[in-house]
């Protein structure tokens, strides 16, 4: 088990239920409904890959490949989900092009992951 990714998921879940009531609750009529849609996939990835943080921190890989599925994970994160967010409280929808490289990282992360335990 490493430690830091179980932390590192596990605070990425914690701010995905915040961002989650957030966006129920602070922005519920605020933005349009459409927008509240892309808020609530930005959250449902954020917290699909927090909690395959916290699996693959758990999954007997070797040290290089944890540590490259963890960064991919919150690259993906962070680029994914926090282009959708800006997107949302910004209405700039010039933010939408960053999203798919933060697809692209999770597709990454999930195939090194994979790999990684065939390999084991």
């Amino acid at each position: 088990m490493d430690r830091r990714w179980i932390a590192a998921g596990s605070a990425l879940a914690f701010l995905g239920v915040a961002l989650g009531a957030f966006g129920a609750h602070a922005l519920r009529g605020k933005v349009a409904p459409e927008l509240l849609v892309t808020w609530k996939t930005a959250v449902e990835y954020q917290m699909y890959h927090a909690l395959g943080l916290i699996l693959a921190s758990g999954i007997e890989l070797p040290p290089r490949l944890k540590t490259a599925v963890g960064a991919l994970f919150c690259a993906g994160i962070a680029l994914f989900s926090g282009s959708l967010y800006a997107l949302v409280l910004s209405d700039v929808r010039m933010l939408g092009a960053i999203t798919p490289f933060g697809g692209v990282a999770f597709l990454v992360g999930w195939a090194v992951l994979a790999a990684g335990a065939l390999k084991r």
